[in-house]
């Protein structure tokens, strides 16, 4: 980057954060997409004249409202909802809920943000949202989530709708979650229509629709390995996490071959030296979604290796999947992570690589980083193609779906590529997503003039 656009970045995140006081995960946000685009518009004046990063990094609107429920006890509980709609350009806004004490507006416009580019990567015609709750429902009864899931649709349902915006599940909204809240909307409007999305097979979800973010992630790496002539085949990974991103991740890394050594939560991680099997995994499954216990009984039944409060970014692993949360790869686990022999990183959860540690995968040629808004867009386009099928009133199979989604993680891929591709033929796979993903909103709001 010349001191000219460096200047002009600088001078652009003054203003972004300046508008956005004590949002850091926004700023960072922001920051990664903003330090590909304004070299990349420098020679484009409709993009600049027309001021469209400065228009797509704020909100459409900021929905804030109260939510008031009654625990079993018969007290009174308040939490806060939010719903950021960033931007509709291209679709419906389209993003996930999500119910966590650590929720709060920067964190939302941070994941809207980023839905935006990865919903536009789709091809589908998505915008991007978000939102959630500063609820937290581990330890709660199914009676008091059924409580407070209705209370917060009965404020949400005024702001949402299948041509308006389609919310989805995401950290601490399950199935159980979106069953709740789709019956309270329908219940209110007095319509049944594909509002939500993730929802069970028998009121309209789609197949794959739970497996489809960890999926989406293995294709994408096994499509990055292709194109530079590699396979997935007896490749060791480390994967981070152990909800659906992550079990769903290992499955189809085993499927393909590849030896999964790592799954992990808060409390540590599991290492499996000669690689977690199918039965492990079952067992991981039933405990987090259904017990909601802890990885570490997972080492407890079988005799895997358990190390309490660490990460699997120590471990040896050639494949790396961070598929838990935000920035849980820092300068440190990258240095490390290389100089174990890492050949690829593939982001399952958003935003898991902290900007410096991003700066050291890139100082690295040839090593292959797929961000976040490319490598987990898996979940959202099948939401996308739920959508579709609630519009159509059918339901396709799950053979169907798996290969709609194969094609829709290849094309994302082939974008990546073209706008990514650099002299000798290493590719940017940030860049390339970030590029591709602002291309086609910026066309549609250059053409829908000032607004």
């Amino acid at each position: 980057m010349s001191i000219d656009k460096a200047e002009d970045l600088d001078t652009f995140m003054e203003g972004v954060i300046s508008r956005n006081p004590g949002e850091p995960e926004f700023h960072q946000a922001v920051h990664e997409v903003a330090m590909d685009i304004i070299p990349f518009i420098a020679d484009k004046p409709a993009y600049k004249d027309m001021r469209i990063l400065e228009r797509m990094t704020e909100p459409d609107r900021v929905v804030s409202f109260r939510v008031v429920w009654e625990d079993d006890q018969g007290e009174l509980r308040v939490n806060r909802g939010f719903r950021v709609q960033q931007n509709n350009s291209i679709g419906p806004y389209k993003g996930g809920i999500r119910f966590h004490p650590s929720v709060n507006q920067g964190v939302l416009k941070f994941l809207a943000f980023e839905q935006v580019f990865k919903n536009s990567l789709t091809g589908l015609p998505l915008g991007g949202g978000k939102g959630g709750a500063n609820f937290d429902p581990k330890g709660r009864s199914d009676d008091e989530v059924m409580r407070f899931c209705q209370a917060f649709m009965t404020e949400l349902q005024r702001h949402i709708g299948p041509d308006t915006d389609v919310p989805a599940g995401d950290i601490g909204v399950g199935a159980r979650e979106v069953g709740f809240l789709f019956g309270q909307y329908k219940r209110l409007v007095n319509r049944f229509e594909g509002v939500l999305t993730g929802k069970a097979l028998d009121f309209g979800g789609s197949h794959i629709r739970t497996e489809a973010t960890g999926y989406g992630a293995v294709y994408m790496m096994e499509k990055m390995l292709s194109h530079h002539n590699e396979h997935l085949e007896d490749r060791t990974c480390l994967v981070s996490g152990s909800g659906n991103v992550a079990t769903y991740c290992a499955e189809k890394l085993i499927e393909n071959g590849a030896r999964v050594l790592t799954l992990s939560d808060s409390g540590g991680v599991i290492y499996a030296k000669d690689g977690i099997t199918t039965e492990h995994l079952e067992y991981v499954k039933e405990l987090k979604n259904k017990r909601r216990g802890r990885i570490k009984e997972a080492a407890d039944e079988f005799g895997l290796k358990f190390y309490k409060g660490k990460t699997p970014w120590g471990i040896a692993g050639e494949l790396v999947f961070p598929c838990a949360t935000q920035n849980e790869i820092d300068v440190k686990d990258a240095k490390v992570l290389i100089k174990n022999g890492a050949r690829a990183v593939c982001e399952g959860a958003n935003m898991p690589t902290t900007p410096d540690a991003i700066h050291i995968f890139s100082s690295v040629k040839d090593l292959l980083h797929a961000p976040a808004k490319a490598a987990n867009a898996g979940g959202v386009a099948v939401s996308g193609l739920e959508m579709s099928q609630n519009s159509l009133r059918l339901k396709w199979s799950e053979t169907e779906v798996d290969e709609r989604l194969r094609q829709i993680m290849v094309d994302i891929h082939d974008e990546c590529v073209e706008h990514g591709v650099q002299k000798g033929g290493h590719v940017d796979y940030s860049k390339g997503a970030n590029i591709a993903g602002f291309t086609k909103v910026a066309n549609a709001m250059l053409a829908y003039g000032v607004m």
